[in-house]
């Protein structure tokens, strides 16, 4: 079965996380992936937060499914010439180099049009245009210039940034997005173009609640914040807590065991077109008809104590025991899942949502497969390559070299040190 972007090649300058994740997607979905790797270091991940001694950590291997590896020496006179000629055969480059990098090393865009006016040329940049755009952004910057920092947590505490990588994943996400529109469109002009993200721009947009209610807070209190009716508002948009952010009141509550376990907890959402089947699920009928709780109005003063209500109901169940309960009355929950319940979780292997995938060094190891999930073009997780695997693969069957031209390619250095042998 043929895949969704089979006959695209990319030209993967990426490294970390924001860009990797942008190629690793569009691989999933067929595209043949070149990652351009320094020689004998390759993506700095590779030997970040290492498990296994020796061996690519899971920081490298989760991020770089289904590419090639090529490693160059783009200093090198022979070094640049190959890159080049990728440049000419490749469909889309992807980079997330500081700002400049490219144009000091004699790709600014004009050049690469110049090699090859229907690519499409993809970054990633900490901030747009303006008074930050040369700064050095990492994850947790990111959520902080986004605005997804001051919005988290609880309004006596600090800001907090959140353990979902929404600066980082979520940028080379909107990138993968932007490339494929870009695609698309050059299926009618027959032009490549410049596709841009910033991480800040980002999390922004993941964050557009939030602008929402800043707006909003211009004409009065945020009513389904927890600080309404006995807390003060001020000119920015508040922490809120687990509050939902959607208009319908929501918190986590603890569950049967909370007290050992620091995942024993639900979320509950005290949906309106619900109250009544809440109410009778909780042992309260009477707040059916009580003026203090039969409208929405009238339970948002209230909703501290009404969630101490559920809670106290909660309480006598696992998490899974009140889900179960809740979702026959169609009441909107959801268990507090950790990481390891999770990872034994069968319904998300057989989806492919996690993906159980066998290493040459470290084994077996335990991946998030292709969050999407497409009927004609199904994802196959294939482990990450090496560094230089694919070297001499890509020369003969991307460049079309000799094998003479192979030979002095691994000769000239531009490839580093690694064998013909250890290439192939």
């Amino acid at each position: 079965m043929t895949k969704a972007l089979h006959g695209v090649r990319i030209l993967d300058f990426t490294h970390v996380q924001s860009g990797p994740t942008c190629t690793q997607l569009l691989a999933w979905f067929g595209a043949d992936v070149i990652k351009i790797e320094r020689p004998g270091v390759g993506d700095i991940t590779r030997t970040q937060l290492c498990d296994v001694p020796g061996e690519d950590s899971l920081y490298f291997t989760m991020l770089n499914h289904n590419k090639r590896s090529l490693t160059l020496d783009t200093k090198a006179k022979r070094g640049k010439e190959i890159l080049e000629g990728l440049i000419r055969v490749c469909d889309v480059m992807v980079e997330n180099f500081a700002p400049g990098v490219l144009d000091r090393m004699g790709l600014s865009w004009e050049r690469i049009q110049e090699l090859n006016p229907r690519i499409i040329l993809a970054s990633i940049k900490g901030f747009g245009p303006g008074p930050y755009e040369d700064c050095k952004v990492y994850e947790n910057i990111a959520q902080c210039a986004g605005g997804a920092a001051s919005t988290t947590g609880f309004d006596d505490g600090p800001p907090l940034v959140t353990g979902a990588q929404i600066g980082d994943s979520g940028s080379g996400l909107h990138l993968a997005l932007g490339i494929v529109t870009a695609l698309y469109q050059r299926t009618h002009t027959g032009r490549g173009q410049v596709v841009r993200t910033s991480m800040q721009d980002g999390v922004l947009n993941l964050c557009r609640v939030k602008l929402r209610d800043q707006q909003r807070l211009a004409h009065g209190p945020l009513k389904e914040y927890p600080q309404y009716p006995f807390g003060e508002f001020g000119s920015s948009v508040p922490r809120a807590g687990n509050a939902s952010g959607g208009g319908q009141p929501g918190s986590i509550l603890k569950c049967k065991g909370w007290e050992t376990d620091p995942n024993a907890y639900m979320y509950f959402v005290a949906q309106a077109p619900v109250w009544k089947s809440i109410c009778n699920v909780i042992g309260k009928p009477e707040w059916i008809t009580d003026p203090d709780y039969a409208t929405p109005e009238a339970r948002l003063p209230r909703l501290k104590d009404i969630f101490a209500t559920i809670e106290n109901w909660m309480v006598q169940y696992t998490k899974f025991e009140a889900m179960k309960i809740l979702n026959e009355y169609d009441i909107p929950c959801g268990p507090i899942l950790s990481m390891e319940e999770i990872a034994a979780d069968q319904s998300l292997r057989e989806t492919g949502t996690l993906v159980e995938v066998d290493h040459p060094g470290r084994g077996s190891y335990l991946t998030v497969g292709n969050p999407i999930k497409l009927s004609d073009s199904p994802t196959d997780v294939v482990r990450s390559p090496l560094l230089g695997e694919h070297n001499e693969d890509i020369l003969k069957n991307v460049l079309g070299f000799s094998e003479r031209e192979i030979m002095a390619a691994f000769a000239s250095g531009a490839l580093g040190e690694v064998s013909l042998q250890d290439a192939g």
